[in-house]
């Protein structure tokens, strides 16, 4: 069903590997480190814990040239898979989220996991203070921070109810105040950008069936929504606005031949809906980043980012390459993983790559052998 692969997809994202680099500080933060010694070229990353409850994640820090190795330690008990999520203007403020830990007790994935209880925290990188956010008219135990909007004092957030449909709304950072964006009727909602401008966001829904994936935008109010990209043989996922506004920027599986979402096309549509490009060809972004060993896995979703100077960074697969784990589409999918271990069948890799919007044409920033 749609709905399950929607879950599939949007866990896969949050338990995967996950960066959040740094924004451009101010002359007056460009100078020296926090306490929590974090410089203006530094990443959060998570490494993941015991799939799929993130039991075991740590939230790390690193440097962009790979120094200054250092893993975060919150005095809070009976969470997991701690993730960043969007940083405030002033880069010294960044907004968290973590799930309490939670057992199965042999339930499927889609029995328990949109259960469990998550919350929500401002990290302060100069003093090393935590907040917890969004525990005001709590609607669901499971919330998902997406953008801030301006003026800083709101958010979006995705939060899944418990009939297993999912909406955005937008609160208070408190969690008062909400207004509902999305309906429920209208798809499972994530993958949230925020317009140049902050007045629209773009997002992709999974269904509701006989839909696939869509891109949509709309106002940060829920009016005016606009479709994007949408058709029936493709899964269109993940957005990202060109710093003029002038694109969206999203991947175009073929997942009715490539169940496991593996593999993806870049694209670029305009924000009204009337004009869509596809930037590359023969499904050839590594998509679905399934990575571990047999006792230690997980996966996420690599996707494509706008550069400064307009073009786009992505990674390109090798002719032939397939990925260690295989996706068995013919067994039932109670992990959200559902695949096998495989190094024997493990081929080629991946380059990456900026991608020029302008022409199509494709610069190695890496390079591997073959070719």
């Amino acid at each position: 069903m749609i709905a399950q692969k929607a879950a599939r997809r949007e866990f896969l994202k949050m338990l995967g590997l996950s960066l959040l680099p740094f924004p451009g500080l101010s002359k007056e933060s460009q100078s020296g480190t926090g306490r929590g010694g974090a410089s203006r070229r530094s990443f959060f990353f998570v490494s993941p814990g015991t799939w799929p409850t993130g039991q075991g994640s740590r939230l790390g820090l690193m440097e962009a040239d790979g120094s200054g190795l250092r893993y975060l330690e919150f005095n809070v008990p009976n969470q997991a898979l701690w993730q960043p999520y969007a940083f405030f203007s002033d880069g010294r403020r960044v907004i968290l989220s973590s799930l309490e830990n939670t057992n199965p007790n042999g339930k499927s994935f889609s029995e328990y996991y949109h259960k469990i209880p998550t919350h929500t925290w401002i990290y302060d990188l100069d003093n090393g203070s935590l907040t917890e956010i969004a525990k005001k008219e709590r609607v669901a135990p499971f919330y998902a921070p997406c953008v801030i909007l301006p003026g800083e004092e709101r958010m979006i957030v995705q939060v899944i109810l418990l009939n297993d449909q999912s909406c955005l709304f937008s609160m208070d950072l408190d969690g008062a105040h909400q207004q509902r964006i999305t309906q429920p009727e209208e798809g499972f909602p994530y993958g949230v950008s925020l317009s140049p401008d902050g007045k629209r966001i773009a997002y992709h829904t999974a269904g509701p069936p006989p839909h696939s994936y869509r891109v949509f935008t709309r106002n940060v109010d829920g009016t005016d929504r606009v479709l994007v990209a949408g058709h029936p043989d493709h899964l269109y996922f993940s957005t990202s606005w060109s710093s003029d506004g002038r694109w969206i920027l999203y991947e175009d599986c073929h997942y009715k031949t490539d169940p496991g979402h593996c593999w993806a096309d870049i694209c670029i549509g305009s924000p009204d809906g009337s004009e869509n490009r596809l930037l590359t060809e023969g499904q050839s972004q590594w998509f679905a980043a399934s990575y571990g060993n047999p006792k230690h896995f997980g996966g996420g979703s690599n996707v494509p980012e706008w550069c400064p100077d307009g073009s786009i960074l992505y990674n390109r697969k090798l002719p032939g390459s397939q990925p260690v784990w295989e996706y068995q589409s013919q067994r039932t999918d109670t992990n959200h993983f559902n695949s096998d271990y495989k190094p024997e069948k493990a081929r080629g890799g991946t380059e990456i790559c900026l991608l020029h919007p302008q022409d199509g044409s494709a610069t190695r920033l890496t390079q591997s052998e073959p070719p």
